[in-house]
């Protein structure tokens, strides 16, 4: 199983980011992942975001051999056209070490909405809406000329066979209670094809392994929001 590690810009500022993730990358840590938010409280932060594709550019200069990947770019953010260039830009810099994490995101009215209500961007309300959405961009990003491994984040049965069907992987919540029947669904979908199996959680290293180990998890991503010591 594969370890990856998470750290957030809502707590810490680029040379802080930069100098942990280089010592992540010497110490053997698979992938670094990083987020798509405006607003740093939205992940129990203090401060703006880094644009993470920006950010993505800059760790691809900074590092060497660690994966580096999005947990997850929200498709309601860019147009399907600018996160493909976006992502295409990030995989030919780091010279072919990204995976983009592509997000349904959320429903207008909702606590997670707030960020996109204060900058005037439309959420879809349905459900299926959103979940087209998340097909059209990978439909878009698969005709991009170099290719691109994609994983959708998912916490429901349609948007986790949805993956099963059109993308290479899933991450998962840990603690949702409905991982399991997640992870046995996407699997299923996806059929006798390659398809990885990821989840997050703020655990520390020793009860997130046991954890992913009985969800039978291919990778488990430490996710850490706090400043990094």
């Amino acid at each position: 199983m594969k370890i990856d590690i998470q750290y957030s810009p809502g707590t810490n500022e680029w040379p802080t980011l930069r100098d942990a993730i280089v010592r992540a990358e010497d110490e053997g840590y698979d992938t670094t992942w990083v987020f798509d938010h405006f607003d740093g409280q939205m992940i129990q932060g203090d401060r703006p975001m880094l644009e993470c594709f920006t950010l993505l550019g800059a760790l691809a200069a900074a590092t060497s051999t660690i994966g580096l990947g999005t947990l997850v770019a929200n498709v309601a953010n860019r147009h399907p056209a600018v996160l493909a260039s976006a992502a295409s830009s990030a995989q030919r810099i780091s010279g072919g070490r990204l995976t983009l994490g592509l997000g349904a995101g959320t429903a207008p009215n909702t606590k997670w909405s707030a960020e996109h209500t204060a900058r005037g961007i439309e959420l879809r309300a349905d459900i299926a809406e959103r979940h087209a959405a998340v097909a059209e961009q990978i439909r878009v990003v698969r005709a991009l000329p170099e290719p691109i491994p994609l994983i959708i984040g998912v916490s429901s049965i349609r948007l986790a066979r949805l993956a099963g069907e059109i993308a290479d992987g899933i991450n998962v919540r840990m603690s949702n209670d409905n991982a399991s029947e997640f992870i046995e669904i996407a699997r299923e979908a996806a059929g006798d094809r390659p398809f990885e199996i990821s989840g997050w959680t703020f655990d520390e290293i020793d009860a997130g392994e046991d954890h992913a180990m009985e969800l039978g998890l291919d990778r488990l991503v430490l996710t850490r929001l706090g400043p990094i010591a």
